[in-house]
């Protein structure tokens, strides 16, 4: 099924990725006070939105593998860590390249952007954790109740903004309303979806060389691998 399910995804990231990112870093239109310095949110705000959506996912799959103990949600939850990290990482320096015009600096300790990187070193901790232990199933428990423990962090994350005098402005796309120009929202949206089919083909391709790995010795894998 998601053999089936990559080359549309594919085709929806870059239908979706390309223009969106072109349109939006050389032609949208200047930001009234930021002027184009602002263009950075279309690589940031879907990083930030997916760094986030990724551990939501991984916090899910620790559940399911601790209730029901499921094989593939630990594949899956073991797959989502370097991949939530990756994109954890490039909302933090996209945000800091675009903190400098705005604040006059790189970094500063506001609320938003601490909780932030908390969320890249709780990535990294599920990533040491399943290297440091040997044994798949343990490994898989012990991750996943650091990942349903670090889920606290997301609601900081999404609220600091508001539960703290903070830098960082508030959030300008909500389920009602938008603070943004439709020709920006628009570009900014098609962004937003080309980051998270990127996201899905990562992911998929990240499990299923997972499952590959972990059943290497199944009769199926060995007629799979054959026939390739």
């Amino acid at each position: 099924m998601t053999g089936k399910m990559l080359p549309w995804l594919i085709a929806a990231t870059v239908l979706l990725l390309v223009p969106g990112l072109i349109y939006g870093l050389a032609f949208a239109p200047p930001e009234r006070y930021q002027g184009d310095s602002y263009r950075i949110i279309y690589i940031h705000v879907p990083a930030a939105s997916i760094a986030m959506g990724g551990y939501i996912m991984m916090a899910v799959a620790g559940v399911v593998v601790l209730v029901w103990r499921m094989k593939m949600a630990e594949m899956v939850a073991r797959c989502l860590a370097p991949i939530g990290a990756s994109f954890t990482f490039i909302c933090l320096v996209t945000g800091s390249i675009w903190g400098k015009p705005t604040w006059g600096t790189w970094w500063v300790w506001d609320a938003r952007l601490t909780s932030m990187l908390v969320l890249l070193f709780l990535y990294i901790g599920v990533m040491a954790l399943n290297s440091a232990i040997n044994n798949a199933q343990s490994a898989a428990r012990a991750t996943a109740v650091l990942s349903i423990v670090g889920a606290v962090n997301l609601p900081i994350i999404k609220y600091s903004v508001n539960w703290w005098n903070t830098l960082h402005q508030p959030a300008s796309i909500k389920m009602t309303s938008s603070a943004i120009d439709p020709e920006m929202l628009f570009t900014l949206l098609s962004c937003i979806g080309g980051f998270y089919c990127l996201f899905a083909v990562l992911l998929i391709n990240s499990t299923r060389c997972e499952v590959l790995q972990r059943e290497q010795r199944s009769n199926w894998v060995k007629k799979t691998v054959g026939a390739v």
